[in-house]
């Protein structure tokens, strides 16, 4: 029986969610709902590691998050690109938080939990007519994008976690050309 293939957002989709919303209009939580997706697009992490992460896992100098809440318990450290760099700096220096906090956090500084998450960026792909709502979408999106600016299946596997290269071979398999 095969897998049933994994639909990654569109690039139609990304560019209504990857646009920057009016910093002199919206309220914070729209601005961090932005950051939240720029930021799983470009690590391809797991809900419930982004729901764990603090301000302190993030070395903005050296361009790395350092991962310590995962699915199979293996602490990793993955890169972050440039423009994301560029964007959590913003972030964080708007919303002043101590180095202890949660990274993504509501307005009075409380932790998000990962079923708030999931409630905020439904909201947030509804209001910019973006049908899929699927956090997980976010991590395929990543997969597929990485093997199609050809990036090799091993370090995906690494920056993934994935212990085997079962799900990578799927990845590439539907995404190489």
């Amino acid at each position: 029986m095969q897998n049933k293939q994994k639909r990654p957002y569109t690039d139609g989709e990304l560019e209504k969610l990857l646009e920057k919303p009016d910093m002199n209009k919206c309220i914070f939580s729209e601005y961090r709902n932005w950051v939240i997706v720029n930021f799983l697009l470009g690590t391809g992490v797991r809900l419930n590691t982004l729901s764990q992460l603090k301000v302190e896992d993030i070395s903005l100098e050296n361009a790395i998050v350092d991962l310590r809440h995962t699915k199979n318990r293996k602490q990793r450290i993955i890169p972050l690109s440039k423009s994301l760099v560029n964007i959590l700096f913003e972030y964080l220096d708007i919303h002043q938080v101590d180095k202890e906090d949660y990274l993504f956090c509501t307005i009075h500084g409380k932790k998000l939990q990962a079923s708030s998450i999931k409630s905020a960026i439904y909201r947030y792909n509804t209001r910019r007519s973006v049908e899929k709502t699927s956090i997980h979408k976010f991590r395929h999106t990543f997969a597929k994008k990485w093997i199609l600016n050809g990036g090799d299946a091993f370090r995906l596997q690494k920056i993934l976690g994935h212990s085997s290269m079962k799900m990578v071979r799927e990845y590439v398999n539907m995404y190489d050309e």
